[in-house]
């Protein structure tokens, strides 16, 4: 059964630990479009790797943001496939306001443009603390992040990645929200309560 719009291009924002690429699945399944997760490209980038990952890791070691030309580069590519041609749903990307003007001109160049911006907003401190609980209790680092799970090098990307969100998320979101794109919702509360509301932040897609 097709979903019933034409077009959905959406930004999913939030701070590191706020569960916006778990969101991101939710809508992606829902509505039959890809996720695409700027840390999903570049791990992949370092597990092939590939001369963009060998850049990126080191960057990505110290809880850094990437250039904005690689990213570029990446997101060129990947919303240029077919799968794309209904809409997509983009995981904490962009995630400065010189990214999200890069964005505006590589969807210029496809002929589209950004329809909604949902901001999935925690605290500070809740939100570090989900990275750390989660990667304690999976073994695992989160796939972004490579140092060891539970330590204090791991602690201390987290408190980078809080620090580079926090410097640049201002004047992002009222890039957006001055353009009327952008919708905030708490996202501390059980993942399926942000969930529904995530849902009706989307709303009517374009095109309906």
């Amino acid at each position: 059964m097709s979903p019933p719009y034409s077009s959905l291009n959406l930004v999913l924002l939030g701070p590191p630990g706020s569960g916006k690429s778990t969101q991101a699945e939710r809508l992606a399944s829902s509505f039959h479009l890809p996720h695409i997760s700027t840390r999903a490209m570049l791990r992949d980038e370092v597990e092939r790797s590939t001369a963009v990952g060998a850049e990126a890791e080191k960057v990505i070691d110290r809880g850094e943001l990437v250039s904005d030309r690689v990213l570029a580069g990446l997101m060129l590519q990947r919303l240029d496939r077919d799968d794309c041609a209904r809409g997509f749903i983009l995981d904490g990307y962009p995630r400065t306001v010189e990214q999200a003007v890069l964005l505006d001109g590589i969807l210029a160049e496809l002929g589209r443009s950004i329809e909604r911006v949902v901001l999935i907003d925690v605290p500070l401190e809740e939100g570090k603390q989900r990275l750390i609980d989660a990667a304690t209790e999976s073994g695992e680092v989160v796939p972004e992040d490579v140092a060891v799970a539970g330590s204090r090098d791991y602690e201390d990307v987290v408190r980078e990645r809080w620090r580079v969100w926090r410097d640049n998320a201002p004047t992002l979101l009222d890039f957006y929200r001055q353009r009327g794109l952008l919708q905030e919702i708490a996202g501390n509360r059980p993942i399926d309560e942000v969930g529904e509301v995530v849902r009706q932040a989307v709303g009517a897609p374009v095109g309906a």
